[in-house]
């Protein structure tokens, strides 16, 4: 990915034909769209970057410039709109994937300069990196990883030439990991949200290079049962996306379709409770390999590019304020990566 690289473009992408199914989601009535409002760039473009959220600030962490893997950590504080340089990730890499568990953010594989199988502890209270027990089942790149009861589950993912199902839990307080049942759908560049004690698997793509698939299905794990069940599918197939959890309901933001270089601005919120998909405003920065964090019930969408292939790295972030904001209670915390 991003073999062959341009220079930093942060005025936006084309908008490009949208990758939909049959059924289109209903379109929210005016007014019950949310809005996006533009926010101060993150000092260093990049994109297949992860954030997470420690004490309501943003941690980017990772990802790829124009021409590296990077270890580059940077810390965003929306109630201020300033960013703050933090100590480097041991391992640099892209398409790797974070998670909180008691204050701490664990960086879970990705590539460096193969599939990596590392995971790293960074402690924001200390600004330093401890290195923690590697993924028994090998480097994956492209996973996603979800927080259950003090417990990260590691998703997907690239490994070995192909999309895999592989799940593993990771105990931090122990530092093992245990093999999980596997997803029903072997994929990468998928994205993961936990609703109710629940991890739901959402698009991504499967098949193998030239013949990639984007997908829209979504699968949901039951941590407490070590089972999965099939979800109602999402009405954009995409993959190289990031979805985040609001109040309850699952955003689903940017992303494309690998398989024909199709990027798409749509944002689909999908309600567990009912099994149903809504139609959002769109970003106003088409883009791919994006993460989404939440402070204060709102998302902000970080980073990325315009091409799966040799496209211009962003410094871009945008907040999304969903309809009904401000929420009697107000989450904050990134949920899902």
């Amino acid at each position: 990915f991003l073999s062959s690289e341009k220079g930093d473009g942060n005025d936006g992408a084309k908008k490009l034909p949208n990758p939909q199914n049959a059924l289109a989601p209903p379109l929210a009535p005016s007014g019950k769209r949310g809005k996006w409002t533009k926010k101060a760039d993150m000092p260093t473009a990049r994109t297949f970057l992860s954030t997470s959220v420690v004490n309501k600030k943003i941690y980017a962490i990772g990802g790829r410039s124009v021409n590296a893997n990077l270890p580059t950590v940077e810390e965003y504080d929306p109630a201020a709109g300033t960013w703050t340089k933090k100590a480097d990730m041991p391992t640099a890499r892209r398409g790797l994937s974070t998670s909180v568990v008691n204050g701490k953010i664990y960086a879970i594989g990705g590539y460096a300069v193969s599939y990596t199988s590392a995971v790293e502890e960074y402690d924001p209270a200390t600004d330093t990196w401890t290195k923690k027990t590697s993924m028994p089942a090998g480097g994956r790149f492209g996973l996603s990883t979800s927080v259950v009861d003090g417990k990260i589950y590691a998703i997907g993912g690239w490994n070995a030439g192909e999309p895999v199902s592989i799940v593993e839990e990771y105990d931090p307080a122990a530092d093992t990991w245990t093999r999980k049942a596997d997803m029903p759908t072997a994929r990468a560049m998928l994205s993961t949200s936990l609703v109710n004690g629940n991890i739901y698997a959402i698009g991504g793509y499967a098949g193998n290079f030239p013949n990639f698939v984007s997908l829209s299905n979504v699968e949901k794990y039951n941590p407490a049962t070590d089972t999965w069940t099939k979800e109602a599918d999402m009405p954009t197939a995409r993959d190289c996306f990031s979805a985040s959890v609001v109040n309850g309901k699952i955003y689903i933001i940017g992303g494309g379709a690998l398989g024909n270089s199709v990027m798409t601005p749509i944002v689909e919120e999908y309600a567990p409770a009912a099994g149903t998909w809504t139609k959002k405003a769109d970003i106003p920065t088409v883009r791919l390999a994006l993460s989404t964090s939440i402070v204060n019930g709102k998302i902000y969408a970080i980073g990325g590019t315009n091409a799966h292939l040799a496209g211009d790295v962003f410094s871009t972030v945008e907040e999304y304020t969903p309809e009904g904001w401000p929420f009697s209670v107000s989450p904050h915390g990134n949920l899902s990566t």
